[in-house]
């Protein structure tokens, strides 16, 4: 049976989560405050998500942070109004943990079941439906979720029957994901002062004990100089704040952490936020006058 589907975000991961969606048969609907991403939406088959759109089984929230989501789902214009009586609503956001229990007390009051669901493996696997999600929150609300689930994840990490969970764990996912991008930017400025030509760097380090995912994702971008943003340098001030707020409440001190931290924020600061966060070798760059592909 068709399920009726709504997106609220349609950035590089909810579109592609939506092009799944709607890939494994489902009804999608889809709002963004970005038109043409609504644009992009519906050219694939989908339709835009409107107050007068048919209610929803299921809502997928996908937007950068907390006070997006909020507004989103429960704010003067939320479209947690539009789901259908017992719905289930998937937040996909990085937000602390406690903010995701906080929305399910406010799905729970208003009748509606709620998974914390963050989301990681890029914008690419999300087109492709082979995300990870790691997820936590009844066992009714993963039933009730599992059309989407089935349709955008290759695999789903069930890690508790209530909200918080998921949030904590994709807060590790990004300590290690913000720190191993920074750690790319070092590494390319380093080969590059030494004179090596980063293609080689990148071929050699990735059949080496060296290597990362972010690393082998990342660097291509910098050795094509194309920094047009999949994943912003804004991104990891507020996913890492999150990450040391969380460690800061438990006297965990996280000193890699913090440095890489440091350094978004001032390449942020440099002019560089709207960046893709590749652009963080730029910013190291910089500071010695390497010279990088693309600076002529």
């Amino acid at each position: 049976m068709m399920r009726t589907v709504h997106f609220a975000g349609l950035g590089s991961m909810g579109l592609g989560m939506a092009h799944s969606a709607l890939r494994a048969g489902l009804e999608v609907y889809g709002f963004d405050p970005d038109p043409s991403r609504v644009a992009e939406l519906t050219a694939v088959g989908g339709q835009p998500l409107t107050p007068d759109s048919p209610p929803a089984e299921i809502l997928v929230c996908v937007v950068l942070n907390a006070d997006q989501m909020r507004a989103a789902l429960f704010g003067p214009e939320g479209w947690a109004r539009h789901l259908a009586p017992g719905g289930t609503i998937l937040g996909c956001a990085t937000v602390p943990p406690d903010f995701a229990r906080e929305m399910e007390g406010e799905a729970t009051r208003a009748g509606f079941h709620y998974l914390d669901a963050p989301i990681s493996g890029g914008a690419a696997k999300a087109t492709e439906g082979r995300l990870s999600i790691m997820a936590s929150g009844s066992a009714k609300a993963f039933e009730r979720a599992a059309p989407v689930l089935d349709a955008m994840a290759e695999t789903v990490h069930r890690l508790g029957d209530s909200a918080g969970a998921g949030s904590a764990m994709k807060a590790v996912n990004q300590l290690l994901a913000g720190v191993h991008i920074a750690a790319m930017g070092e590494a390319l400025s380093f080969a590059a002062s030494q004179g090596l030509d980063l293609a080689r760097v990148l071929d050699i380090i990735r059949v080496s004990a060296g290597t990362s995912w972010m690393f082998e994702n990342r660097a291509p971008h910098v050795i094509e100089a194309d920094y047009t943003p999949r994943s912003a340098i804004t991104i990891w001030p507020k996913d890492l704040g999150i990450v040391t707020a969380i460690a800061g409440a438990a006297n965990l001190p996280l000193p890699v952490t913090e440095a890489a931290l440091t350094q978004y924020r001032e390449a942020a600061a440099a002019g560089l936020g709207a960046e893709d966060d590749a652009a963080i070798t730029k910013h190291t760059a910089a500071r010695a006058g390497v010279k990088l592909p693309g600076d002529g």
